[in-house]
Formats: C-alpha cells, sequence, structure tokens
C-alpha cells in the first residue's frame, strides 16, 4: 500500500511559500511557509511539516491503541491523542511527545498502560521515527 501528497514550492526559504496536496483531498492547496514554521508559535499562518508529522504520529498511535484494547476484550470509547513534534533550528525534529487520554470501560490502569506502551512502539509512525525520541504520558480519563 502506497500513500502520496505533494509539495509545490516557490521562492527563496525565508520569502517563499508552499503548497501542500494529499491523495486523499484532506489537504488541497494548504500552504506552508517559512514564517508558519520557524516563526508564528500561534500556529496560525499556516502548517508545517512538524504539524504534520505531529497529525500523522496521534492518528496512527490512537488507531494502533484501540485495537490492542478491542483485542483485550476492553474496546475504548474515547482516544483523545496528542502527539507535540519538537523541532530545534538547526539540529532537526528531536522528539515527539504523546499524550492521551482514554475512556476505556472494564480496564484498570496497569493494563491500559502496557496496551498504550504498546501501541507507541508498534504504531508504524513511531516506528518510523525511530531515530527520534518518542514519549508517552498515558492516563484513563
Amino acid at each position: 500500500m502506497d500513500r502520496h501528497a505533494t509539495a509545490v514550492w516557490s521562492g527563496t526559504l525565508k520569502e517563499g511559500a508552499g503548497k501542500l496536496d494529499a491523495q486523499s483531498g484532506a489537504l488541497q492547496g494548504l500552504g506552508y511557509s517559512f514564517k508558519g514554521r520557524f516563526e508564528d508559535e500561534s500556529g496560525k499562518s499556516g502548517t508545517n511539516p512538524e504539524e504534520l508529522l505531529a497529525a500523522a504520529h496521534a492518528g496512527c498511535f490512537a488507531m494502533q491503541l484501540s485495537h490492542f484494547l478491542a483485542e483485550n476484550g476492553t474496546p475504548a470509547e474515547k482516544l483523545d491523542a496528542k502527539a507535540v513534534v519538537t523541532l530545534v533550528p538547526g539540529t532537526g525534529i528531536t522528539g515527539s511527545a504523546l499524550t492521551l487520554t482514554g475512556t476505556v470501560p472494564g480496564i484498570d490502569a496497569a493494563k491500559f498502560r502496557e496496551l498504550a506502551d504498546k501501541a507507541k512502539a508498534e504504531c508504524p509512525v513511531s516506528r518510523a521515527l525511530g531515530a527520534i525520541n518518542v514519549s508517552l504520558d498515558a492516563r484513563l480519563a
């Protein structure tokens, strides 16, 4: 299975701008820029590769955990996952910090943590991020 996205960039690094498109149509002409990546801490001036990586990581992790919870006989009512990807200019992406709050009837905290740790280790995006630190803070609601 292959998935694709395209990026078109025009201009210099600092003055230029780009547009992103994804195979699914979820991204169509989505703008990104130097300002949105390195200068605008509010995140309101457009997307950036790190934000998209964070979305992919949170989504993949939540899906993987939902599978493990269902296999355990304790399907989740809700998994609220967030990933914060850290970019250090001049160094690169140094980590992805996952936080999770789960509403999972019939499971104790220890088993929930065990399955969350397993999902963190085994989700395909976590595996792809093997060169950086991936952390997890998981709790039941």
